[in-house]
């Protein structure tokens, strides 16, 4: 059976969330896993490091280099792109995870909050793109996905937060763009998002604690449909806004309960949907 063992996975923001799903799901298989993120001392109000992280990943079955690494930093993203090659010889797979968020209107976000959106979401993932593509390139299989909704032009999802929604249809953007400029090199470039919205502790904190998480997802739908993604054929496979549930029923999964907080209650859609 395909798997992902002794692949390379780069995956930003890889401490917590679905970002760490992805990776312990692909450790299971004995994948080697970049964790880049920022986060090297505990957080007050959300669990998990870049050590921890990877510890984890290498109790699941896989080998784990924990790289500090804010996206928003060039040299940071070089650096840890260095170590990783070294360690593991070239990567293969690049996951976009890292994300900043506010879902703020106009008049309600400061400059300093777009300015971070913006480097995170939009930049942060064409750098880490641009850094990696050298490598991509080198490998039999290559995918970039971007944790990033289907480009939706009504105006309900810009108006109560136009700079988050522009910020966040940027990494959108970057699919739309580099799967068609690297098709010909083989280099699979597609984006991935939850149907509903996902039980991490980034969102309980921001959208309002356990009552909002009773009503999601668990990080491992994303982490199972990530996996299935990155096992396809890079040639055949690329351009693609994909929904975490139509991804895993293409492949026969029925049962969905198993992924929710509450099996059998109701779930709250995510945004741009």
């Amino acid at each position: 059976m395909a798997n992902l063992k002794g692949k390379t996975l780069f995956i930003t923001g890889a401490s917590r969330g679905i970002g760490h799903a992805i990776g312990m799901r692909a450790a299971r298989d004995g994948a080697n896993i970049v964790i880049a993120a920022k986060t090297v001392a505990p957080h007050p109000q959300l669990p998990g490091t870049i050590y921890t992280a990877a510890e984890e990943m290498e109790a699941a079955g896989g080998k784990a280099l924990a790289c500090p690494v804010d996206i928003r930093d060039e040299e940071q993203i070089k650096k840890a792109v260095k170590l990783a090659v070294e360690r593991f010889g070239g990567i293969d797979i690049l996951v976009n995870n890292a994300s900043a968020i506010s879902l703020t209107g106009t008049m309600a976000t400061p400059l300093k909050r777009f300015d971070l959106m913006h480097q995170v979401n939009t930049r942060g993932t064409f750098a880490c793109s641009q850094a990696l593509l050298p490598h991509l390139l080198e490998s039999k299989n290559p995918h970039i996905l971007n944790i990033s909704p289907p480009l939706n032009l009504k105006p309900r999802w810009f108006a109560p937060h136009v700079a988050y929604t522009m910020a966040k249809y940027g990494m959108s953007l970057c699919v739309l763009g580099m799967a068609e400029e690297f098709r010909e090199q083989g280099v699979a470039v597609n984006a991935l998002w939850p149907r509903t919205i996902i039980a991490t502790s980034a969102v309980i904190n921001l959208l309002g604690g356990d009552t909002v998480a009773r009503q999601g997802r668990t990080p491992e739908i994303m982490a199972d449909a990530a996996h299935t993604i990155l096992q396809r054929n890079s040639r055949e496979c690329t351009g693609n806004f994909f929904l975490d549930d139509e991804v895993l029923a293409s492949e026969g999964v029925t049962d969905f309960d198993k992924y929710s907080v509450v099996p059998g209650g109701r779930l709250l859609p995510d945004l741009f949907l």
